[in-house]
């Protein structure tokens, strides 16, 4: 592949996340869609808007049979095919990315990592969040040690929305509810500031949706210099009053970021004294200071995919950090059946 071309990917599913989130961030980011796979005619069409030269397959072997086509593979198919998606992609040595979750549970998950390896083939997962402005401004606002000792971890993801959407991310009751479309995000923020987590107490709920459209988790994570830290994360679809995005207490202060992207919420008035290109405070008590964002966004995800396709840089996200997530949110259907905090498996070795 020469350095002058533009790294190709094939995206498998071309809906909301493969069109509206794959492949916008990836022309972000100066990649080009080459090939989709969509039966859909309202799809394909989309797909040959957008991308005029595209190949359009009808199905995964389809495009597997034109590897000549693509440098990469992106599977943004519905969650319940992603094991069978991967293993197949996998199976026919194409390096991919596979969106989140990896699978419906820990066991596909580590099946995933295990095919992928005994094939020798690379592969990274879509944890998009690890970009946000928020996530890497709190990260330097931790590095610079400005909170002390943290003890708690708080973030929401609250949202107003008493009709659901009629799609599968809603109604089905395999790969649906908000604790396998949020509750990744939510974990690997939380691991990936504050460290593995040793054992989880979560409630969870369905309230207007076949599958839980709210979810709470306690995430007690393993110690590290100092005491371990408690993360407590939301994630719900009727809420009329969306709490703070985040709240990271220390004790030297507070990081506080009210509001989220486009959410609404009541927070809004409070974020309008934010001077222009700063991501939330830190507080103490009535004393409050705005941060500097940190540069940074998500289609940083795909530039970090085109440096290693090209073989000049790491792996973006490490597909063992998916397992450790799936873990969690296993303990956590198991904390929210029983009642009772879970101790998280520690990680298999190999």
């Amino acid at each position: 592949m020469s350095s002058e071309n533009p790294t190709r990917i094939a995206v498998v599913g071309y809906g909301g996340a493969g069109r509206g989130i794959h492949a916008r961030l990836a022309r972000e980011a100066g990649l080009v869609v080459t090939a989709v796979v969509a039966r859909d005619p309202g799809r394909r069409a989309q797909a040959l808007d957008d991308w005029p030269d595209v190949a359009l397959c009808d199905d995964l072997p389809a495009l597997l049979a034109r590897p000549e086509a693509y440098d990469v593979v992106v599977i943004a198919s519905p969650t319940p095919l992603h094991v069978e998606h991967a293993r197949a992609v996998a199976a026919a040595g194409v390096r991919f990315v596979l969106d989140k979750p990896i699978a419906l549970d820990a066991a596909g998950a580590r099946a995933v990592v295990d095919a992928a390896r005994e094939a020798g083939t690379p592969f990274t997962v879509f944890q998009n969040r690890r970009w946000d402005p928020e996530q890497l401004t709190l990260r330097a606002v931790l590095d610079r040690g400005e909170l002390g000792e943290v003890h708690t971890f708080e973030r929401r993801w609250e949202r107003y929305r008493p009709v659901p959407r009629q799609r599968w991310k809603e109604n089905d009751l395999a790969g649906g509810g908000l604790l396998l479309d949020l509750g990744p995000h939510l974990v690997d923020s939380a691991t990936q500031l504050f460290g593995p987590v040793e054992s989880v107490y979560a409630e969870m709920r369905a309230l207007t949706t076949p599958t839980e459209d709210d979810v709470f988790l306690t995430l007690h994570h393993a110690p590290g210099e100092g005491r371990g830290v408690v993360s407590r994360l939301w994630a719900a679809s009727v809420v009329g009053a969306p709490g703070p995005r985040t709240r990271v207490l220390g004790t030297d202060g507070a990081f506080v970021v009210t509001t989220f992207e486009d959410d609404a919420s009541p927070f809004e008035v409070f974020d309008d004294a934010a001077p222009a290109g700063t991501e939330g405070w830190v507080t103490r008590a009535r004393e409050r200071t705005p941060v500097p964002r940190a540069p940074g966004g998500h289609a940083d995800f795909y530039r970090a995919v085109d440096a290693w396709v090209r073989g000049r840089g790491p792996v973006p996200v490490d597909p063992a950090d998916a397992v450790r997530t799936a873990q969690v949110l296993d303990a956590a259907r198991e904390s929210a059946r029983t009642g009772s905090r879970v101790r998280v498996a520690a990680p298999r070795e190999g």
